[in-house]
């Protein structure tokens, strides 16, 4: 056998080369097997269905729908008693407080910080200087009277006085860009106290909502007095009962 040629299936001629390549042994064997196999489920399929009973049912024939096409198993809903449903709530709602307590938490600490001082959108601090005449109105030197210098007149925090100026020097930046980046800061940190204000509100009115669809849950005639909006939950008007 090591001297015996190694059989060769023949090519496609020349002739019908542009039929494409010469199907092979091997080829038809694939081809047939698939062929067969189609075949047997189209057979079954033609069984299963000629043996159906017209008066067979089976869950899936409500559970099931069809869907461009596709069978799609419909989502049941979960079946909960009402009592699972408050606890539920219940759950909910105390981790929006904590959640809601956590942030309240961090906007003190960020007022201890910031001080609200130069807040944008704060209403601004009136000082008011009582004299006795209306010559002292007319004459009146808002920089004499605090004691400082009238380029710090309109600060309303670290104003200090001529006296402390001459005796100690200044401190903290003075260079126009260090101050730029501390006044950019400053900005950044506001910004981020009024983002914690109003998550902190959408957090109460979020609890306000669970509560009251909890309160529903009861079997208690009511009547809606008001709608729900996005800034606070419905209202409504429970009938009185005397708690046993």
């Amino acid at each position: 056998k090591a001297r015996q040629r190694p059989h060769r299936e023949r090519a496609q001629p020349a002739a019908r080369t542009k039929l494409g390549l010469l199907e092979k042994k091997k080829d038809y064997r694939l081809r047939a097997r698939d062929y067969h196999k189609k075949q047997n489920a189209l057979r079954a399929l033609q069984k299963k269905a000629l043996d159906k009973n017209p008066d067979e049912f089976y869950f899936k024939m409500i559970r099931a729908e069809v869907k461009d096409g596709v069978h799609v198993i419909k989502q049941s809903k979960d079946e909960i008693t009402p009592e699972q449903m408050k606890l539920m709530r219940t759950q909910d709602i105390k981790y929006v407080e904590m959640k809601r307590v956590a942030e309240a938490k961090k906007i003190e600490r960020l007022k201890a910080e910031l001080h609200l001082l130069d807040a944008a959108g704060s209403a601004k601090g009136r000082h008011l200087f009582f004299v006795d005449t209306e010559r002292e109105v007319r004459e009146f030197d808002i920089a004499a009277h605090l004691d400082t210098v009238p380029e710090l007149v309109d600060r309303v925090y670290n104003r200090p006085t001529i006296a402390t100026l001459q005796r100690e020097a200044v401190k903290g930046p003075t260079d126009p860009a260090h101050l730029k980046k501390l006044a950019q800061q400053r900005k950044n940190q506001y910004d981020l106290l009024r983002q914690r204000i109003e998550r902190e509100k959408a957090m109460f009115v979020i609890s306000q909502k669970i509560q009251t669809r909890k309160d529903l849950l009861d079997k208690t005639h009511k009547v809606k007095v008001k709608k729900e909006t996005t800034t606070g939950p419905a209202i409504y008007k429970f009938k009185f009962q005397r708690k046993r």
